[in-house]
């Protein structure tokens, strides 16, 4: 069991222990001693464009020097352009700062290994147990050196242009691009533009602390007006740290993960490049497994979050996989869930097919879901009591939909999903089983 790490990374309150400066730089010592022990290499630094990413870019750098490990820093730049750089510049690591889609206020470390994956939790335990020893450092001689990565951003946007199809341009298509304040904004547009594109920018003035507030993947809406205003072809909203995508289509309707990892598969089935199946998770909407059947493409259900996304990817040696919130997973591109290189998937197969987003989008039913949080432990979903209302709720579905209780991670709540494909009966089949669920719950006590 790790104190820190999580299933992605460390993340937590600016201020609050373990996201202050004193952390961090025991954090860059401890990784440094784990990554030095192999070798003397080098490790990236990059982060998003919170205000706190400063203060705890120079703990790290500190940290990882003091233990003998070179630092080349980035500056702000996505994730996944970091996980991209690692691996071209041969590093031993890269290091991202950043909360993702989080407020200001948060902050987190995420690591990636050479080959841009993340870290296996053999490292992330030794590093975890480095914590706990008396930091030292190094002789004088032996400090790590530390340097600038200047051309940073410059080839990252070549690598994600390189994503493109080859052969298809953009020319005379409108795009809103929305960067949430955060690492995208001088990506993003850059990439859209020198393929063509006409591009209007919206989320790309950081602050320091205007990140992912009311802009971006999570709050689309601000996407929403500005592509209905300006009469755009489509929109692209990324969050905080560019590894997530939600798009928007020319009528200002949101196409979500699922819709966008339909359209990829679909695409990519279509072109008999699709190796293996698609990988959702147990949130997916029932919508993107009944299409993807209908097209004898394979689908299987993992556990929620990208980790185990990725898992089931690599253990099934299938490339395509993603959540509902729009981490994307295309391995036969890049290593980790990119909401750039994810969009430029979409946006080739409207090229390729002379169709607009919404028409791609409506080749996907999305079901009617309804989700019910209820308060309680975690224990209950197996009583007999609730397994008997699961199965009369699932009978009364007839193959047409699907239930889900799952219990939360981080809070004693368990999150009652029903989906089907008549709204009314849904809601009213999720209000049942989760009345059930809480009085379960009561009994329990």
């Amino acid at each position: 069991m790790k104190n820190y790490f999580g299933t992605d990374g460390i993340r937590g309150q600016v201020g609050q222990h373990p996201i202050t400066a004193e952390f961090m730089l025991k954090l860059g010592w401890a990784a440094g001693k784990v990554f030095a022990s192999e070798k003397r290499g080098r490790i990236l630094i990059g982060k998003d464009t919170r205000i706190s990413g400063y203060m705890f870019e120079s703990a790290l750098e500190a940290g990882l020097a003091s233990a003998g490990i070179d630092v080349s820093l980035l500056g702000p730049m996505p994730t996944p352009a970091i996980a991209y750089l690692t691996r071209t510049f041969n590093a031993q690591a890269g290091i991202v700062i950043s909360a993702s889609h989080n407020p200001f206020h948060d902050n987190g470390i995420k690591f990636f290994s050479g080959n841009g994956e993340k870290l296996d939790d053999e490292i992330e335990t030794a590093i975890e147990r480095m914590l706990d020893e008396p930091m030292v450092m190094v002789e004088s001689g032996k400090i790590g050196k530390v340097s600038r990565i200047n051309d940073a951003a410059g080839r990252y946007i070549e690598f994600c242009k390189s994503c493109f199809d080859s052969g298809f341009n953009l020319k005379g298509v409108r795009v809103v691009v929305d960067c949430a304040n955060g690492a995208t904004y001088h990506i993003a547009p850059a990439v859209f533009r020198e393929l063509g594109a006409e591009v209007i920018e919206i989320g790309v003035s950081p602050d320091g602390l205007n990140i992912n507030d009311k802009i971006g993947s999570t709050h689309p809406q601000a996407l929403q007006s500005k592509v209905v205003e300006t009469g755009a072809d489509f929109g692209v909203a990324l969050d905080g740290d560019g590894d997530r995508v939600i798009m928007v289509d020319q009528a200002g309707e949101i196409v979500d993960g699922d819709e966008i990892l339909f359209i990829i598969a679909a695409y990519l089935h279509e072109k008999a490049r699709l190796n293996g199946g698609v990988v959702g998770t147990l949130m997916s909407n029932f919508g993107l497994e009944q299409a993807l059947i209908a097209r004898k493409i394979p689908f299987v259900r993992a556990a929620v979050g990208d980790r185990y996304v990725l898992s089931e990817l690599q253990t099934r040696s299938w490339q395509i996989g993603g959540e509902s919130s729009g981490h994307i997973l295309c391995l036969n591109l890049t290593s980790t869930g990119d909401g750039i290189v994810s969009a430029l998937q979409v946006v080739a197969a409207m090229v390729a097919s002379g169709r607009s987003l919404a028409e791609l989008k409506n080749q996907m039913t999305k079901l009617p879901q309804k989700m019910i949080n209820v308060r309680c432990p975690k224990s209950v979903v197996a009583s007999d009591q609730v397994t008997r209302a699961v199965a009369a709720t699932e009978e009364k579905l007839a193959g047409k939909g699907r239930v889900l209780l799952r219990p939360s991670g981080t809070e004693p709540v368990v999150r009652v999903m029903v989906e089907g494909e008549d709204e009314v009966l849904v809601d009213l089949l999720a209000r049942d089983l989760a009345q059930v669920v809480e009085g379960a719950a009561v009994k329990a006590h």
